[in-house]
């Protein structure tokens, strides 16, 4: 379901974990999620990745959200079990100590825009879409949604886009902050996501280590502490 592949040559430093299972149109079955783990934590040990691509094999294929055919086979207590092992898997892939890149095309829904924002930076082809379905079906967003996307876009929006279910085409998400650039096809946002890559490779791979592990820092601390006293003025 999911590979781990080091670029090599010019592209040496770059890693691609390659969603490919047509099959299910990319679903986040049970397996899907403990070949993610395992590929995470291969990256984790390796210093010679320094950007992670994170892309579906298939055009047109991101991530189909949750594999409802084989959740319809476990118990409630095995449905819970698999939420809580995909939002902790989530966690550690945005917990990556170096960058990584969302490439898109096609539907990111559910399940798949919660792991597209995962990753620190996201390219989509034109025709993506994005949205959190999930209330639509009585449930809420399980998989990380409801904390990571308002560190994404605003609050406000991304209620609106949890409360109503709205779907968002990929100029829209890049007018709101969702993404970070939108190119006209697959190949393109490959492309792109490379182009992205080789700039982040330029820079000292401590210093961006520091950088992500930084800006992630700040959005769960407090900015009082930064602040001078009133004897420092």
């Amino acid at each position: 379901c999911l590979t781990l592949e080091r670029l090599t040559g010019a592209h040496q430093g770059i890693a691609l974990f390659d969603i490919n299972n047509p099959a299910t149109k990319n679903a986040l079955s049970k397996q899907l999620i403990d070949d993610m783990r395992e590929a995470i934590n291969e990256a984790n040990n390796d210093n010679d990745i320094r950007v992670i691509i994170v892309r579906s094999k298939i055009p047109g294929v991101f991530c189909a959200g949750a594999d409802l055919k084989q959740r319809l086979k476990m118990t409630n207590q095995e449905v819970e079990n698999f939420v809580i092992s995909l939002r902790d898997t989530f966690d550690q892939l945005y917990q990556v100590p170096v960058p990584t890149i969302a490439c898109i095309d096609g539907p990111a829904l559910g399940g798949g825009l919660e792991l597209a924002i995962s990753c620190d930076l996201r390219v989509a082809s034109k025709s993506s879409i994005f949205g959190l379905p999930e209330t639509s079906l009585a449930i809420i967003p399980g998989a990380g949604g409801t904390q990571k996307l308002t560190r994404v876009i605003s609050t406000g929006l991304a209620k609106e886009l949890i409360y109503t279910g709205r779907r968002l085409s990929a100029e829209e998400s890049l007018q709101y902050g969702l993404l970070n650039y939108v190119e006209e096809n697959y190949e393109k946002a490959y492309n792109k996501s490379i182009e992205l890559s080789e700039a982040i490779l330029k820079k000292g791979p401590i210093a961006i280590r520091q950088a992500k592990q930084a800006v992630n820092a700040s959005l769960e601390t407090c900015l009082l502490y930064t602040s001078p006293s009133p004897r420092d003025s």
